[in-house]
């Protein structure tokens, strides 16, 4: 019994410092700007390796994913 105690609060000493653990957060800083766009380049989707800037080839691509997800389409109706 005096065992099965000490597991016990082995076993929740434990889970409190990982639920404690889970609670901490880093602070996120960002320097502002006023008025200067801090985004990425800004690359087409299309310019990628598998459509190597090919806009049309991708368009058609994307046309096709998009009928995949189309449910009446799939099941036939």
């Amino acid at each position: 019994m005096n065992r099965l105690m000490q597991l016990m609060g082995v076993v929740s000493g434990a889970m409190a410092a990982l639920m404690l653990a889970g609670c901490g957060e880093r602070p996120q800083v960002i320097q502002f700007k006023q008025g200067v766009y801090q985004g990425g380049r800004g690359e087409a989707p299309y310019a990628s390796a598998p459509f190597n800037g090919n806009r049309e080839m991708w368009e058609r691509e994307i046309r096709a994913r998009t009928q995949n997800q189309n449910d009446f389409r799939r099941i036939g109706s």
